[in-house]
């Protein structure tokens, strides 16, 4: 292992710091109405979006501190933050009404065909379609898509605790997953397919037809485990009684589909996004309210994690090139539920001469680890942001999140190292 500079020692300490945090948001949230004078501060850090962009803002001021001025100018200046900025993006415009319903008709549509009772078919499909076409749409627009479903058709219905964290837990994992079959719909697997020379023809082979086992069995196990629950939820269809006009939607696709494509290029996305805005607000009476919020406390989180990120890598890169394919399988799937699984990959992507064998097992832990805790995998804030008023005191707990992600990642895991 390399001897750490003292920036690099604060940074880990901070990073640490910052993953104990993510667990006692609660606490803070409590403080918040036992000190009603500092109410709004410790709401503040009960957020857990807001966490990691205050232990980011906290080693910058060290930077300028320990360092110089111009030191941790430079060192932001050096961070990517085109993840951040490209998620906020896809999950306004994915969480639109046009898009949503949409995709809403289409879940309808593969559920009625589904021979399952109640609201069983229903549940298995958003759990199975929404994460497989984030192959296609990008996993945080299929995180979006599939939170704002369940909110509407399945968590506004008032199911017991154990069926939200479940649920939950199994959406993260399938997401994480369930990008697989493309080459650049993954973070974690888009930080490596251009190094690599992974395609979406070797992604299919690979991995994507273990990754639709998966998601399969996942979806399931889930239905069938909550199927006395589902069958007395009402069969409903949407409850958006306006209608959108087919232009509109139309319209809303491509802005969509183009923000996708240029993924890689901020300048072009949020250009793209803002003329969205526009369209958005010249029509608004098609329009329910923009998540904004949401999405800059996303963007706001990654951001966050970008910075306190770009200094583990002293320790993180050491730690996986000393493993075998098994161990770096075992360790990749455990080291990303503590740090984002394209950071993971990225770091694995610097190291020269690694084996086929290495760069799979490096790859599918990274995506089998990704439902296991918030920060495992990019597009979990924004699920955790979009339903977390449907859990007791508004948060999400992460101990009781790992406990009922087990299971579906260790199908997962099963699914990648055995098929």
């Amino acid at each position: 292992m390399m001897t750490p500079t003292a920036v690099e020692l604060m940074g880990t300490i901070l990073f640490v710091l910052a993953i104990l945090h993510t667990f006692t948001t609660g606490f803070f949230k409590r403080l918040a109405s036992i000190q009603p004078t500092h109410a709004g501060l410790w709401h503040l850090l009960g957020e857990v979006e807001v966490v990691f962009g205050f232990w980011a803002m906290v080693l910058v001021v060290m930077l300028f501190i320990a360092d110089s001025e111009k030191a941790a100018i430079h060192y932001i200046d050096s961070r990517n933050f085109t993840e951040p900025m490209f998620v906020f993006a896809i999950m306004v415009v994915a969480g639109t009404r046009p898009i949503l319903r949409t995709a809403t008709i289409a879940v309808d549509f593969f559920a009625r065909i589904i021979p399952l009772p109640g609201s069983m078919g229903f549940y298995f499909t958003v759990l199975t379609l929404v994460p497989l076409l984030g192959s296609f749409i990008t996993e945080p627009a299929a995180m979006t898509l599939a939170a704002l479903i369940l909110a509407e058709r399945i968590f506004v219905k008032g199911i017991t605790t154990h069926m939200k964290y479940a649920t939950l837990a199994v959406l993260f994992v399938n997401i994480s997953i369930g990008g697989t079959l493309t080459h650049f719909a993954a973070p974690p697997i888009l930080m490596v397919a251009g190094k690599w020379g992974w395609d979406t023809m070797f992604m299919l082979s690979t991995f994507g037809w273990k990754a639709v086992v998966a998601v399969v069995i996942n979806a399931l196990c889930t239905t069938l485990l909550f199927r006395e629950e589902l069958r007395l939820l009402p069969e409903t269809e949407s409850n958006r009684s306006d209608t959108v006009p087919f232009a509109l939607t139309c319209i809303h696709l491509a802005f969509l589909v183009g923000i996708v494509i240029f993924s890689h290029h901020p300048a072009m996305f949020m250009g793209l996004f803002l003329f969205f805005l526009g369209i958005a607000h010249a029509y608004q009476h098609y329009q329910d309210r923009l998540i904004l919020r949401e999405g800059l406390l996303v963007a706001f989180f990654l951001a966050g994690l970008v910075v306190l990120g770009g200094q583990q890598q002293w320790w993180l890169q050491p730690v996986l090139m000393s493993m075998t394919s098994d161990q770096m399988f075992l360790g990749a799937t455990i080291l990303t539920a503590f740090t984002d699984n394209a950071a993971l990959t990225y770091l694995g992507s610097l190291v020269e001469g690694l084996s086929d064998s290495h760069k799979y097992a490096l790859a599918s832990g990274a995506v089998t680890g990704g439902g296991l805790t918030v920060i495992a995998n990019a597009p979990n804030p924004a699920g955790v942001t979009i339903l977390r008023n449907y859990f007791d005191d508004e948060a999400v707990h992460p101990f009781r999140l790992l406990l009922f992600a087990l299971l579906p990642t260790l199908i997962a895991a099963l699914s990648f190292r055995l098929l």
